[in-house]
């Protein structure tokens, strides 16, 4: 249960990176140890091995360590300004293929020989315990959508599938909030993914050596306590792998870049009838070995 997790923390008004350490709950700034990032963007972009080897043995420290409660600050997206707008995989579970069918053939039916990809403007991403705004009067069937991100550790261009994961540098969770009256009505999917608050992000990053196996993680979503959505990665119809050389083909991914993976069944569209999110709903995603993030819709 113990992975090195990178964690941006609002503290005094300021942004801080911090990487866990072993007693829960508790993590370590990093700027007091030496380590002089400007946001986790440049910790991407400029952390080298070695620092990554000390980073993960402070993670196992017991003691001796100054530490601040994790429980006792603000948790923000650990990539709060990303460098490029959030790439996502549409329609990339085979049980989400189907509700999604049932609620809109013409938006979501028919065959799809290739990967859906649309992206999320995202200027700023919120994290855990933030706001999901409800848009009273602009929405009317506000969905959530528990996925897999996946965080870019350097530029990446023209990369087959067997090296992506050099190219990877680590996992977090995101909620791919959507508009379903603006992502149907628009037909291109961009406005319904992207006003300000849909992308939830959090609570941390998990490194990609932490994790073993990417496409076996079980992933869930409650609404108001009630379970939703439960699957796991190993479902996606196209691995990451594969995604990183499909969009690296033609296009740079920057360092920093994410990938939201796709969501598995049991968003609100696909009950019967759907179930949209309302003020005051409750919303926490969570994946196996990163964590959960919780949002109330305001």
């Amino acid at each position: 249960n113990r992975y090195m997790r990178l964690y941006t923390l609002k503290i005094d008004g300021e942004e801080k990176l911090a990487v866990s350490l072993k007693k829960e709950n508790q993590a370590c700034l990093l700027k007091p140890l030496g380590y002089d990032f400007s946001d986790m963007n440049d910790l991407i972009c400029r952390m080298t091995a070695r620092q990554k080897t000390e980073l993960k043995r402070l993670s196992e420290e017991e003691k001796g360590l100054p530490s601040v409660d994790l429980s006792s600050v603000k948790i923000c997206a650990p990539v709060i300004h990303p460098r490029q707008d959030m790439v996502c995989l549409g329609i990339n579970y085979d049980e989400h293929a189907k509700e999604a069918g049932r609620f809109s053939e013409e938006a979501f039916g028919g065959q799809r020989p290739y990967t859906i990809y649309f992206s999320k403007r995202v200027s700023r991403l919120t994290g855990t315990g933030d706001p999901i705004p409800s848009y009273a009067g602009l929405v009317d069937s506000l969905d959530y959508e528990a996925e897999l991100g996946v965080i870019i550790g350097k530029d990446a261009r023209g990369v087959k599938a067997r090296d992506a994961k050099d190219y990877i540098f680590g996992y977090t969770v995101v909620n791919d909030v959507s508009a379903r009256n603006l992502q149907t009505r628009h037909k291109q999917w961009y406005l319904g993914k992207s006003l300000d608050g849909f992308a939830p992000t959090g609570p941390c990053i998990v490194t990609a050596d932490e994790i073993d196996d990417v496409q076996n993680l079980g992933i869930r979503c409650f609404v108001n306590g009630e379970k939703r959505q439960d699957s796991n990665t190993k479902y996606m119809i196209q691995n990451i792998a594969d995604t990183i050389e499909d969009l690296s083909a033609g296009m740079t991914l920057q360092a920093g870049t994410i990938i939201a993976t796709g969501t598995p069944a049991g968003v609100g569209m696909g009950m019967t009838p759907p179930a949209f999110l309302k003020p005051g709903d409750e919303v926490i995603c969570e994946i196996d070995k990163i964590g959960r993030i919780v949002n109330i819709v305001k």
